[in-house]
């Protein structure tokens, strides 16, 4: 399958064209930037939720807003390895939303706690929509962080947790249903730990923001290999499976949902043993579901051995599918 760029990755090529800027991960195109500064390497990422775009108050507390806010973040830090240090917040608020504020702080400290980081500065300003857009560093040793474009031919792919969790979290908010699964697209939980985990074993990494199936093709893309993957492998949850009721649909939101923010890494086979011990002492989840290939192909094989070509991922401007769908 030949990746394709989005409408997306087009506008954004379009300007960083304008710059004189470096190649990942000094410059755009990682998940973090890396600056290196004191014998350390910095990790610099931001990210922005936005209402009616990521979330609906109709199904978001403020306090999930805040968490959200913050995790997509520090799922950034965790795909580079890094160790969260601290982070700043630009809050833009309708004043008809005023009172919310209180709690969107105690949503985002409350997470901002339990990685033991601190907000150290922002902005507040009046707008006709909420959103909040944060700028998060983390630190790694130099030369240690992972990036998209280390994966090699042979390299086992592995996934972290479950995937399609958030896409089936997203139909149960709808149905009134808040507890379960939907907490997965309430609340997710950034993979701190197992990013560090993954530092110490992987080529490559990437968290799954957009959808597995998309954020394959960019970290296929920025390491210029292929991948076959096996979606029998593929980590389904036990409410996915059975509220999904065929497995083709289970599938596709597993490929292609978005929003699970678990980790994609490359391991070197001959590491591949060590690191799935070290994640189990540590009781993280992972599955090995294919191996990185030589050439520019994405293939997905069927539980009868077929290639099946998923749909999209999620895209800003793609004009035909929405994270609602």
């Amino acid at each position: 399958m030949r990746t394709i760029d989005s409408p997306e990755l087009a506008l954004i090529q379009t300007f960083v064209a304008a710059f004189d800027v470096a190649p990942p991960p000094a410059g755009p195109g990682d998940d973090c930037a890396v600056i290196h500064a004191a014998g350390r390497d910095l990790c610099i990422t931001t990210d922005a939720v936005i209402e009616d775009a990521h979330f609906t108050l109709k199904h978001f507390s403020f306090e999930d807003v805040g968490h959200k806010a913050l995790a997509v973040n520090l799922s950034d830090l965790a795909a580079m390895g890094a160790k969260p240090r601290g982070f700043v917040c630009a809050l833009a608020l309708p004043p008809r939303l005023r009172y919310g504020v209180r709690r969107i702080a105690a949503g985002m400290s409350r997470l901002a706690r339990l990685q033991g980081i601190s907000l150290v500065g922002g902005n507040i300003s009046a707008a006709r929509e909420l959103s909040i857009t944060i700028t998060a560093i983390g630190e790694i040793g130099p030369g240690g962080a992972l990036t998209r474009s280390g994966a090699r031919p042979g390299d086992a792919l592995y996934v972290s947790g479950t995937l399609g969790d958030a896409r089936l979290g997203l139909s149960l908010l709808r149905e009134g249903i808040r507890r379960g699964v939907a907490r997965r697209q309430l609340r997710p939980e950034p993979r701190i730990r197992l990013g560090q985990i993954c530092a110490r074993h992987a080529h490559a990494a990437i968290d799954i923001s957009d959808g597995f199936a998309q954020d394959l093709a960019q970290l296929c893309r920025a390491s210029r290999a292929g991948a076959r993957i096996d979606t029998v492998s593929l980590p389904l949850g036990a409410e996915l499976r059975r509220r999904a009721r065929t497995t083709e649909r289970a599938v596709r939101w597993a490929l292609t949902g978005g929003e699970d923010y678990e980790l994609l890494v490359a391991v070197p086979p001959a590491g591949a043993a060590a690191f799935e011990r070290h994640c189990a002492r540590f009781g993280e989840r992972v599955s090995q579901v294919g191996v990185v290939t030589s050439g520019a192909q994405v293939k997905f094989i069927s539980p009868e051995g077929t290639t099946i070509a998923p749909p999209p991922g999620y895209d800003h401007f793609a004009g035909v599918r929405s994270r609602t769908d």
